[in-house]
């Protein structure tokens, strides 16, 4: 079954997968039941409402602003998020990813709207015809989303848990609860004490939040894992005993994240300075490991199919990695340009450990800032003359806000505002765009691993258009071919 387009879901498509409760389409659509005025999500173990009762709608936030409740059985805000966000690069969806990193929390439709470069009604008026719903809407679904999970995971107060999702009032918080979810937020916690849910745990550790983030299966844990272990940079990372943590900025101070692989889901450990920043920490997690894909899709489109006893490098699931910070990943990367990746773990590290802010926690430094890379890195960095200036030029020019690097660009300008730096070269633009903004489509051609992995599997890079819109994980699968062939990377396995 082909996947369902946001912009004119067919109704048959999609009654199909309700009937069979095919969970690949959860977060794609949702089921709206007029007879029960509720919204699921299509893999839903309810009764298949009949045909005449049905109708399908983009976006929870359509579903919601149509006046239907979440299903408190298949819980839909909890499915994994579209993977149409990345595919697509148009308007709705660069919009859809700043709104998960919460943009309007912050600024409001105005700074979401001057980010994107639109006005707020031209913003309005494509978000409504595209997904079923406007901006505030959007934002009043995710903050729907951010609610629950901290009333189900924290012995918060409710007026401290309204404010830290995003409310502008306890009242507010109060009814939004009860029209999307049909209870009150006391009841639902308690209902949380007795059944556990599929997205939550109890909270281990008083100030920890223990989440779980779901996926579509496959999901080739090999790789994520060598990914994250090969590139850990010692005093901001750490990776021990198959859990990989971390310590990060964001919007309102920091946390510090501890991810590990389960059957199923992503086993998520918050620390969070500020209850405010959960719902960006998860979307920036999820966009990390790249959670929201839809690895059957792109599996067929290249030809890879599922064989638990094929030793192929080429296994489903693959994921492209995704990043945490825009200017980290950009700085890093023109630090590790020619060399290992252990030498520029090292230099990261030297880096880090002089210019990175400390706090408490099992990872006690920060990256640094670029306005601390930018007036001191030449004092640290050691190497090419020529590459030090490049990368505190970098920062510069990040700090100075003359390159902005965030999830709703577009690969075009991005690509084009990173080619217009000193020492940024076509392969260095290309991954830093692949990554920061989840690009499907970027082959990495003149990459030498990527080159080797080609050779192996008998691939002409020159004629890649038969790949297209897929090219970066075919960019991942070439990669890791060549890195398995040399022993660095174990054989492929996948959840």
């Amino acid at each position: 079954m082909d996947n369902v387009t946001i912009t004119a879901l067919d109704f048959e498509r999609c009654y199909r997968a309700v009937s069979t409760r095919d969970s690949r389409f959860d977060g794609q659509f949702f089921t709206a039941v007029r007879t029960t005025g509720i919204y699921c999500r299509p893999s839903c173990p309810a009764i298949t409402p009949k045909r005449t009762n049905v109708s399908f709608l983009p976006t929870a936030a359509a579903a919601q602003q149509a006046g239907y409740r979440a299903c408190r059985r298949c819980l839909p805000d909890a499915a994994p998020g579209s993977p149409l966000w990345n595919v697509r690069a148009d308007l709705a969806a660069r919009a859809m990813r700043l709104i998960g990193d919460g943009v309007i929390e912050r600024g409001g439709v105005p700074e979401l709207a001057t980010t994107l470069g639109y006005s707020q009604r031209q913003l309005t008026r494509v978000l409504t015809t595209e997904l079923g719903a406007g901006p505030l809407a959007l934002a009043r679904a995710h903050r729907a989303h951010t609610a629950r999970l901290l009333i189900q995971t924290t012995e918060m107060p409710m007026s401290d848990i309204a404010f830290a999702a995003g409310f502008a009032s306890i009242r507010q918080f109060n009814d939004t609860v009860r029209e999307v979810f049909a209870v009150s937020p006391t009841t639902m916690r308690t209902e949380s004490r007795r059944s556990p849910r599929n997205d939550v745990e109890a909270p281990a550790t008083p100030g920890l939040l223990t989440l779980r983030l779901p996926y579509r299966e496959p999901l080739d844990t090999g790789w994520l894992s060598w990914f994250l272990s090969a590139h850990t940079v010692p005093g901001m990372e750490l990776w021990e005993n198959g859990v990989y943590t971390r310590s990060l900025r964001t919007p309102h101070g920091h946390a510090t994240i501890g991810l590990s692989f389960r059957p199923g889901h992503v086993r998520a450990e918050l620390a969070l300075r500020d209850m405010r920043d959960l719902a960006p920490t998860v979307a920036r997690v999820r966009h990390l490991l790249d959670l929201d894909a839809d690895p059957l899709g792109i599996d067929e489109a290249l030809g890879i199919t599922p064989n638990v006893g094929d030793m192929s490098p080429f296994t489903p699931g693959i994921r492209v990695p995704g990043c945490l910070d825009g200017p980290e990943l950009l700085l890093r990367t023109m630090i590790g340009q020619q060399i290992s990746v252990r030498a520029a773990a090292t230099h990261t590290a030297r880096l880090v450990e002089a210019l990175g802010e400390r706090i408490e926690g099992p990872v006690p430094l920060l990256f640094p800032t670029p306005t601390a890379i930018a007036e001191h890195g030449a004092e640290v960095l050691t190497g090419p003359a020529r590459r030090i200036a490049a990368i505190v030029s970098a920062a510069r020019t990040i700090a100075d806000g003359e390159l902005v690097l965030h999830s709703g660009r577009t690969a075009d300008d991005l690509r084009r505002d990173l080619l217009a730096l000193d020492g940024v070269g076509p392969w260095t633009a290309d991954y830093v765009t692949m990554r920061s903004l989840a690009d499907p489509d970027i082959l990495l051609d003149t990459d030498l691993v990527v080159r080797q992995g080609a050779a192996l599997a008998d691939i002409d890079l020159t004629d890649s258009e038969r790949w297209a819109p897929w090219r970066s994980y075919l960019s991942m699968h070439l990669w890791k071919t060549a890195l398995v062939q040399r022993g660095a990377v174990p054989l492929p396995t996948y959840s």
